[in-house]
């Protein structure tokens, strides 16, 4: 498959809406897994995993930049920190169809850091704002950053305005901030997702002193109460591991956040218009767990639900499991699971 391009997909980019995101999460927010979002939520603007220059210039393009025309509004994630390499990933994110490219400097983990790339990156942010200045003379995409509120030895809030004061004045104009620190020694990845303390109130503080900028908000979110709390002092909200393990949140995100109508009634909805999406996948040789792992969630709360899990863990990896496998594991849900919810009981399920 070649190169997708703008025109065919009908997507301006001045049209894209931060004002509800779902965040990139590694070996979650897959392009199965934000087919399956985009039909609980078609505002949300959804991000892929973090894909590196190294993997786009050296390996598998296709494969890495393939996406489904549904999934827009839809961002790619870059890990990286060669300005040239940076530049060059852009540029194929817009010959691609993408609506943002989005730089990570967040993520800590040690393979991430001996790439020098991730959360790392808030401790040079000259060479930060030399990446965004590059990506943005390459594409005409919005150069996008995810960052932290800081790394290690970074305890006052003056050094994270000084970390985006560059990077902005290079011409990033919209910053994702997770607002915890990262640790980048003694802390897995997972850990520096938990025990580091979330501290919104310099986010916010972020948005006063930086009014031109837009400043989406990420961390510990669960409910979308929450998300309109936050966007009381924030320009948008991103949502991470909620969304992929109670993913029925989303499907009021659309009313409560946008003012418009939902677009899925019940679940069971979303998984009627799943299936030709999975009949698809299987004819191109494709597994059935490749979709089904990112539905586990779908009736938590709902009685049923464990043995829907169960059955898709089940069954849904074996070669030869077709679609009937999710048809059955959908049966065995109970009744509450099977009709059309309140906008109240959707936004019940979050915990």
């Amino acid at each position: 498959m070649s190169g997708k391009t703008r025109e065919n997909t009908g997507i301006s980019t001045t049209s894209v809406e931060r004002r509800f995101c779902i965040a990139p999460m590694m070996d979650w927010s897959d392009r199965h897994c934000r087919f399956f979002w985009r039909l609980l939520t078609r505002r949300a603007l959804l991000y892929t995993e973090m894909v590196t220059t190294g993997a786009l210039i050296h390996g598998e393009r296709e494969r890495f930049l393939h996406y489904n025309d549904a999934e827009h509004p839809v961002a790619l994630q870059l890990g990286g920190s060669d300005p040239a390499e940076l530049a060059r990933c852009a540029r194929w994110a817009q010959d691609w169809g993408y609506d943002e490219v989005n730089l990570n400097c967040g993520c800590p983990s040690d393979r991430v850091q001996s790439g020098m790339f991730g959360a790392c990156l808030m401790a040079r942010p000259q060479l930060v704002a030399d990446c965004v200045a590059a990506m943005r003379d390459a594409c005409d995409l919005p150069v996008t950053v995810k960052h932290r509120i800081g790394i290690d030895a970074m305890e006052h809030y003056e050094e994270l305005a000084a970390f985006v004061e560059p990077v902005a004045a290079a011409g990033c104009e919209v910053f994702i901030v997770h607002a915890r620190k990262a640790w980048l020694q003694g802390l897995s990845p997972k850990e520096n997702r938990e025990i580091p303390p979330l501290n919104y109130p310099w986010v916010y503080r972020l948005k006063r002193d930086f009014p031109q900028l837009t400043i989406v908000l990420n961390g510990g979110i669960q409910s979308l109460e929450e998300c309109e709390e936050h966007l009381r002092h924030v320009d948008g909200v991103m949502l991470g591991r909620e969304a992929y393990q109670n993913p029925w949140l989303l499907a009021d995100a659309d009313r409560r956040l946008f003012g418009v109508d939902n677009p899925a009634a019940c679940r069971d909805d979303v998984l009627r218009a799943l299936l030709p999406y999975i009949e698809t996948h299987l004819a191109g040789g494709g597994r059935l767990n490749h979709v089904t792992r990112h539905l586990l969630g779908l009736y938590q709360g709902v009685p049923g639900a464990r043995r829907f899990r169960r059955h898709l863990s089940e069954n849904a990896f074996r070669p030869e499991a077709g679609a009937d496998v999710l048809r059955r594991a959908q049966q065995l849900v109970g009744e509450r699971g099977r009709r059309p919810t309140t906008t109240t009981e959707a936004a019940s399920t979050t915990l």
